[in-house]
């Protein structure tokens, strides 16, 4: 460990413990963003530490990186199936070691970026919730329904994860909108639909042409999930497949939970109606390949709207 000390002193400050229950310690009270452990120490192997940091909920997200005299393949896959992140072995080449460290530390700064991103934009959707009266938990459930239909399309995860944290956005337009137009309790009139229905572009203008594939993506469905398969959507009245998928993915996720959700100014729909009312509209307001799809998932749309149902309603 004092050969570790040596090589990243210089550029990192550093904890050291000769002892696995000293390493547990301090990595509770300092909270390091990334942890080199030994395997072979004199109280508890490495192999038991790694399993008292990953089962503390204070330690568990730091990454660990084992440090061995064991280079067998055999020995690496214990390790890994530890949770660990890399492998160095003995004896130690600075060079390699300042670089596997630069690595996972690198890698650790990108996902507390993206947790910032996603935090951000979780607290922009609850926003446009706010602005519209919407319920507290509608944009998490549009999420999480965007990305069960999205799996059941057979998208990669790393696009239903996108597709997830992307949806809650759908309706940032809505913050541009004028109070008196937005929060009218009557019917709109023409003039104040018009400017309604720019709500969209004013949500792609907010969050496109980003160096964000997610917040490009939730441009994409701020402005596309109002249109229709039968081009009598808004606002550019696209037709068919020129909808793009993400689009008509949150549009049915989005109809779905406003159906099923009871408002100030009306109940909820039962199951059974809106059901009824999918297959309607498939092929009119709806993608007509993606409605069965997501219908046929409804026991895990249900239990997601059970998770996230609102603050005193059944």
């Amino acid at each position: 460990m004092h050969i570790l000390g040596n090589i990243l002193g210089e550029y990192y400050k550093i904890y050291l413990a000769k002892e696995g229950s000293i390493a547990c310690q301090l990595a509770r009270k300092h909270q390091p963003d990334l942890i080199l452990l030994d395997i072979m120490m004199p109280d508890l192997s490495g192999y038991d530490v790694i399993k008292r940091l990953k089962s503390d909920n204070t330690t568990s997200h730091i990454p660990v990186i084992f440090v061995t005299a064991m280079s067998d393949s055999q020995d690496e896959k214990v390790g890994f199936d530890h949770h660990a992140v890399d492998y160095i072995t003995k004896p130690l080449n600075a060079s390699i070691v300042k670089a596997r460290v630069k690595t996972h530390l690198s890698l650790v700064k990108s996902e507390e970026l993206n947790k910032a991103r996603l935090e951000v934009i979780r607290c922009l959707g609850h926003a446009a919730e706010y602005k519209d009266n919407e319920t507290g938990h509608h944009v998490i459930r549009m999420g999480e329904y965007s990305y069960i239909l999205a799996k059941a399309i057979g998208l990669s995860l790393d696009d239903c994860e996108l597709i997830r944290n992307a949806a809650p956005m759908h309706d940032i337009g809505k913050i541009g909108i004028p109070d008196k137009i937005l929060l009218k309790p009557g019917k709109l009139d023409q003039d104040e639909w018009n400017i309604m229905k720019q709500h969209p572009v004013i949500g792609k203008n907010i969050l496109g042409n980003q160096d964000s594939p997610l917040l490009n993506l939730a441009a994409s469905i701020a402005y596309t999930h109002h249109e229709k398969w039968n081009g009598e959507g808004y606002p550019r009245g696209l037709k068919a497949q020129n909808i793009p998928l993400e689009g008509r993915i949150v549009t049915i996720a989005d109809v779905f939970d406003a159906l099923t959700s009871e408002r100030p100014y009306k109940a909820a729909w039962s199951l059974e109606k809106t059901i009824q009312f999918f297959q309607d509209q498939a092929g009119q307001h709806f993608d007509p390949i993606l409605v069965p799809l997501f219908l046929s998932r409804l026991e895990l749309i249900m239990e997601v709207k059970n998770q996230w149902k609102e603050e005193g309603q059944l």
